[in-house]
């Protein structure tokens, strides 16, 4: 399955190989080797070095590329004119498998990068709902980098364990057809607790904000 976001066609010699690297590590983890990324771009072992310097530079890349396609992606939606964005995005839900894939083995690793992975979609996702705010469509928070950090544990969280109750294990094809599962069973309750609230007035809000002002 094709990472999103790029043209097969018209990939130069590096993206293809980092695009190659995101389909592999979410497929096999990050147990795999230079040389399995290199046999599934088609190219040598030694040009991957040449283009990334390390296995660690490669990885790196790749967290910059699935970042980037996930901000791109949420900010389109929650900018868009009408809903129309959004109905096409989920009619195209199974294409964000190789992404979805590369993330549940990276915060299955743990460890520094995936610390800071994390980060780095924290602060993405605190941009695109700026972006939102911006355009109207979004309310504005008390605290946009909290709201942000929640709203990203929360995705992620709910994404992990769904697929670690599924058990998936065989890469791409299989978290497309979870991540398709999953969207169907979570998209109308979430947008009714993201559009319409749960509570039926302030009162616990105003509660906590009166007991921790700061």
């Amino acid at each position: 399955m094709a990472v999103p976001g790029t043209q097969a066609q018209d990939l130069n010699t590096r993206a293809r190989i980092r695009d190659a690297a995101i389909r592999v590590f979410g497929e096999q983890g990050f147990d795999a080797g230079v040389r399995a990324v290199a046999t599934a771009a088609g190219v040598s072992p030694g040009l991957v070095n040449h283009h990334f310097g390390s296995k660690q530079g490669l990885r790196s890349a790749c967290d910059e590329k699935v970042l980037s396609i996930i901000v791109s992606e949420k900010k389109a939606v929650l900018t868009a004119s009408s809903p129309a964005r959004m109905l096409t995005a989920l009619a195209e839900i199974e294409q964000y498998a190789p992404l979805v894939a590369y993330l549940v083995r990276s915060f299955q690793a743990g460890g520094r990068l995936a610390a800071s992975l994390f980060e780095h979609m924290v602060a993405g996702v605190e941009t695109y709902l700026e972006a939102g705010v911006a355009e109207g469509r979004l309310r504005p928070s008390r605290d946009p980098a909290a709201r942000a950090r929640y709203l990203t544990l929360n995705s992620l969280g709910s994404t992990l364990l769904y697929l670690q109750m599924r058990n998936e294990q065989d890469g791409s094809a299989g978290y497309g057809a979870a991540i398709r599962a999953m969207t169907d069973e979570i998209m109308l309750p979430s947008l009714e607790v993201h559009t319409e609230g749960l509570f039926v007035d302030t009162s616990m809000l105003d509660a906590y904000v009166a007991h921790e002002p700061e």
